[in-house]
């Protein structure tokens, strides 16, 4: 079974990194992705959107799928996944074969059996939680 890492590890993650790419980041305001994505801005992360259908979100330019972001955008420290679970097992598949080292699945994207492929394949890996949440925890 499936356990996310120490808190420790977690905090430690969200220190050194600097830019990540989040995977059906919405164009609208007032939707969950977008609203998160705002925020970790916020914290000064650069963000890189992955959205087929958009061109641009929160003044960065959006690709259309991970492949294209890494490397059209340069290195990514974090792939923040706000998909349905379904589409988890072909996004941890492109991950491992891109060499992403960090995933990170929001609140209610689960697959467990997909975030310990992920694991098992080197990825630090983080599962059902939000990385808005836990970033702005670190300065409580």
């Amino acid at each position: 079974m499936f356990e996310n890492p120490a808190k420790a590890d977690i905090q430690a993650l969200l220190r050194r990194a600097k830019s990540i790419a989040i995977l059906g980041l919405s164009d609208t305001p007032g939707k969950p992705s977008h609203h998160v994505a705002s925020e970790l801005q916020k914290f000064g992360y650069r963000i890189v959107p992955v959205n087929p259908t958009a061109k641009e979100i929160l003044g960065e330019r959006a690709w259309p799928d991970l492949e294209s972001a890494i490397k059209g955008a340069g290195p990514i420290d974090v792939v923040d996944v706000f998909r349905k679970p379904d589409a988890v097992p072909a996004i941890v598949d492109d991950a491992i074969r891109l060499k992403v080292p960090v995933l990170w699945l929001q609140e209610g994207v689960i697959d467990e059996v997909s975030a310990q492929k992920a694991r098992d394949a080197g990825i630090f890996t983080v599962m059902d939680r939000c990385m808005f949440k836990e970033r702005k925890a670190l300065d409580s």
